[in-house]
C-alpha cells in the first residue's frame, strides 16, 4: 500500500451457497483508492458493484462467505477486524455509507434529529447538546433551509433530495475518512442530482475525504470521479483514470455500455448500440471469459480460457483476449450502419393534431394532520398542449410539478376543474371508457409492480384483448405471440410469471401489453429509469422501431435529458402545474427562453470528462404547491426575478416559435450565460 492510498483491496471474492451450487458475486479483484480522490465503480445490476462496497465493512448476508489477501484501510487489515471492531470502530465513524434509497434506510418512527445525533453518541463521548450542533451544522452544510427545525420533523415529512440529504449529513456526522456513496442520485431529479454532486464535491474538499461512488449513470461518473472501475459479473475488467477510460475504452463491455448512452459522440434519434443478454449468475465452475456470450467479438479462446490481465501503464489496465481489435470509432460507426437510419429517416412527417389540451386547471382539497384543515393544492394551472399525430412529445419537470396529473387528466382519470382534453375530434369525457381504452395506454415506470405476479406473462399480454372481448382464446393468444415478436420477447415465456422475467423483458411485456390494442397515443411514463443503461438502450431502440412499424404518437414523461434529446421531436417544460416553455427540442434544449429551463440543460450530466459537476444556480427547493408563490411561481428560485416577477404572473408569449411564459425570456438567455 503505497503513502497516498486509503485503501487497497486484494484479491476480494464474496461467495453465496445457494440450494443447487455457489454464487461467485464478487470474484478476486483487486483496487486502489488515494486520499482524497474519488473511484467511480460502475456495471450493470448483477455485476457486484454493491456487494464489493457491503464486503469492505462485512455486512454481507449471513450465509455469505469473504475472502481476501487483505482489505487495507489506513495501514490496517479489516479481514483481521472482529465484529466488535467493526461496529464500534469502523462502520459509521471511519467509513460512512449512503445507500441508494433514504426512505428505506432512514428509521420511519424515530425524528431525524434523533437519528443524526444517535450516529454520534453511538461511536463517540459526546453529549446530547454537542451531537445536536453538529447535527444543525451539517443540515445546513447540505444546504437544508432551517435546520434547528428539521431536528424535530420524520423522515415522511421531507422530499426525497431532502431526504437523501439528511442521509450525507448522517453519513458525515463522524467525519469519516471514506465515504461510500451507493446510487445516490439515481431516484432523484435531473437539478437535484446536479446539487447532490456538487454538495458531496464540496464536502470532499472540505473535509479531506476519498469516496467511492457506485452507479449505473456514466454521465454521473464521468464528473464525479478521479478513476474508473468497469465491473461485469462480479470481476474488474477495465480500470483507470477516468478520462482515459471513457475517452478509449479497451474491454468491449466497456465500450458496450458508452454506445448504449444517449448522445454519446453527439449522436441523437439514431439506434443506440446494445448489449444483448442479461449479466450471467456467476455459478458453479467458471471457464473462459464471463462477457463471450455477450461480445460481438468473442472467440472460441474466450469461451474456454481465462482472460489475462493486460497492462497498458500504472493503475490502468482492462482483462481480455482482444480478438479482431476495433477501435470505438469503429464500433460506433459499426453500430450506427447496421442500423441504416439517420434522423431524417427516422423522424415521422408531422401530422395534424390528433390530442390537445386546452386550458386545463385542477385542484385537489387536501388535509394535512389528522385534524387539519382542508386547503386547496393547485396541481395544474390553464395548462395548454398540442401532440401531433406520429410525434414524440417529452414532457420534462422536476416531481411534483403536476406531470402525473397532467397524463392522468389526459387518460380521462382525473377530472379537470376546467378546460377540455380532445382526442382525435371528441372531448375525453364524452368517450365511452372502453373506446378510450382502445385509443390510448400508458407504459409506467416500474414494470414490476405493473404486471400482475399472479398472472402469467401471456395473460397479461392478452388481458386487454379478453376485457374486450375480442376474438376467441385461440385467436388473443396467437395475437399476444405476434405482439411478443415484436417487442422482441422471446415467446418461450408466455406461461413464465413476471419475477421469473429479467427487468428488460418485464418493461416489454409491459410495452407488448399497451400495444395490443393498437392505440393512437401512448403515454409512457419513465419508462427507462428503473433500468440498467443496457437495458435502456434496447427500450429505447424499440419505442422509437415500433412507432414507425405502427405509426404511434408518444407522450413520453422523463426526467432524463439524454433521453429526451435522444427520442423527442418537441419537448414541453412543466413547473408548478404551469407549462413554462414548449418547442422544437433543438430550439428547446440548445437556446432555452426560461431560466428554468436553462437550469434543467445546465444540470444535464452528459459524459464530458475533465468538467466539473455542474451547479444548477437554483436557489431553495421546488416549493410546496399548497404555498403558491404570488406572481411567477418560480420567482423564488430564479436568478434573475424582479418586482414585476413576484407580482405579476406572466402570460405566454411565442418567441422564435418556442412557446414560453416568462418576463424575461427574451433577455434570460444573454443574462443567464454572462
Amino acid at each position: 500500500m503505497s503513502t497516498t492510498s486509503i485503501l487497497d483491496i486484494q484479491n476480494l471474492s464474496v461467495d453465496i451457497p445457494t440450494d443447487s451450487s455457489t454464487l461467485h458475486a464478487v470474484r478476486g479483484i483487486s483496487l486502489e483508492l488515494n486520499r482524497g480522490e474519488t473511484l467511480g465503480i460502475v456495471g450493470e445490476s448483477g455485476s457486484g458493484k454493491s456487494m464489493t462496497a457491503l464486503a469492505l465493512m462485512n455486512l454481507l448476508p449471513p450465509a455469505a462467505k469473504r475472502s481476501a489477501g487483505c482489505i487495507s484501510f489506513e495501514g490496517s487489515d479489516l479481514t483481521h477486524a472482529t465484529e466488535q471492531e467493526l461496529a464500534s470502530k469502523i462502520r459509521g465513524q471511519r467509513i460512512g455509507m449512503i445507500f441508494q434509497e433514504p426512505m428505506t434506510s432512514l428509521n420511519p418512527v424515530y425524528s431525524i434529529g434523533r437519528q443524526l445525533k444517535e450516529t454520534m453518541t453511538l461511536h463517540r463521548k459526546v453529549s446530547e447538546s454537542e451531537a445536536e450542533k453538529r447535527a444543525i451544522y451539517l443540515l445546513e452544510k447540505v444546504g437544508l433551509p432551517d435546520p434547528a427545525s428539521r431536528l424535530k420533523q420524520y423522515p415522511h415529512e421531507l422530499s426525497g433530495g431532502q431526504r437523501q440529504r439528511v442521509m450525507i449529513a448522517m453519513a458525515l456526522m463522524n467525519e469519516p475518512e471514506l465515504l461510500i456513496a451507493d446510487e445516490p442520485t439515481t431516484a432523484l431529479d435531473v437539478t437535484i442530482q446536479a446539487q447532490i454532486l456538487h454538495l458531496l464535491r464540496e464536502l470532499q474538499q472540505e473535509f479531506g475525504m476519498s469516496m467511492i461512488l457506485i452507479t449505473h449513470d456514466l454521465g454521473v461518473v464521468s464528473r464525479a470521479a478521479d478513476h474508473i472501475a468497469v465491473m461485469y459479473a462480479g470481476d474488474i475488467v477495465e480500470t483507470g483514470r477516468t478520462a482515459e477510460v471513457l475517452e478509449d475504452p479497451r474491454h468491449p463491455y466497456t465500450q458496450g455500455l458508452l454506445e448504449c448512452v444517449p448522445g454519446y459522440r453527439g449522436t441523437s434519434q439514431q439506434r443506440l448500440g446494445a448489449i444483448p443478454g442479461i449479466v450471467p449468475a456467476m455459478t458453479g465452475t467458471i471457464s473462459g471469459c464471463a462477457f463471450a456470450s455477450r461480445c460481438p467479438r468473442a472467440a472460441d479462446i474466450c469461451k474456454t480460457d481465462t482472460p489475462p490481465t493486460k497492462a497498458l501503464q500504472q493503475g490502468r489496465y482492462f482483462v481480455c483476449h482482444e480478438p479482431n481489435i476495433q477501435t470505438p470509432e469503429n464500433t460506433a460507426n459499426t453500430a450506427r450502419e447496421a442500423a441504416n437510419q439517420t434522423p431524417e429517416d427516422s423522424a415521422l412527417k408531422k401530422g395534424e393534431p390528433i390530442l390537445t389540451v386546452d386550458g386545463v386547471s385542477c385542484t385537489f382539497m387536501v388535509r394535512r394532520g389528522l385534524f387539519g384543515k382542508r386547503k386547496p393544492l393547485q396541481a395544474m394551472d390553464n395548462v395548454s398542449l398540442t401532440l401531433n399525430k406520429g410525434e414524440v412529445l417529452a414532457l420534462v419537470g422536476e416531481s411534483g410539478c403536476g406531470k402525473s396529473t397532467l397524463t392522468r387528466t389526459i387518460m380521462g382519470l382525473q377530472k379537470p376543474d376546467s378546460g377540455s382534453v380532445t382526442l382525435n375530434g371528441r372531448r375525453i369525457e364524452n368517450l365511452p371508457p372502453m373506446e378510450r381504452a382502445r385509443m390510448i395506454q400508458p407504459i409506467f415506470q416500474d414494470p414490476y409492480s405493473s404486471l400482475n405476479p399472479r398472472k402469467t406473462i401471456g395473460e397479461i399480454i392478452t388481458k386487454p384483448l379478453a376485457v374486450h372481448r375480442i376474438g376467441s382464446r385461440q385467436e388473443q393468444h396467437a395475437q399476444a405471440r405476434r405482439i411478443m415478436e415484436l417487442v422482441g420477447l422471446p415467446t418461450r415465456v408466455f406461461n413464465s410469471y413476471p419475477d421469473q422475467l429479467s427487468g428488460g423483458q418485464r418493461q416489454r411485456a409491459a410495452i407488448g401489453r399497451a400495444l395490443i390494442m393498437n392505440p393512437e397515443v401512448v403515454i409512457c411514463d419513465e419508462p427507462t429509469s428503473a433500468l440498467d443503461v443496457s437495458v435502456q438502450a434496447q427500450i429505447l431502440n424499440l419505442l422509437l422501431d415500433l412507432r414507425d412499424e405502427m405509426d404511434l404518437t408518444y407522450l413520453f414523461v422523463t426526467h432524463n435529458l439524454s433521453v429526451v434529446q435522444h427520442m423527442a421531436d418537441r419537448v414541453a417544460v412543466m413547473y408548478l402545474g404551469e407549462i413554462v416553455e414548449c418547442g422544437d427540442r433543438d430550439q428547446v434544449m440548445t437556446d432555452p427562453k426560461h431560466p428554468y429551463t436553462h437550469a434543467l440543460m445546465d444540470s444535464a450530466l452528459s459524459i464530458s470528462p475533465g468538467e466539473t459537476v455542474p451547479d444548477p444556480g437554483l436557489a431553495g427547493d421546488f416549493p410546496n404547491p399548497m404555498n403558491r408563490p404570488s406572481g411567477c411561481p418560480f420567482h423564488p428560485r430564479c436568478p434573475l426575478a424582479d418586482q414585476q416577477c413576484r407580482e405579476q404572473a406572466p402570460g405566454p408569449e411565442l418567441i422564435d416559435n418556442t412557446l414560453v411564459q416568462c418576463w424575461k425570456a427574451k433577455t434570460s438567455g444573454s443574462q443567464l450565460k454572462s
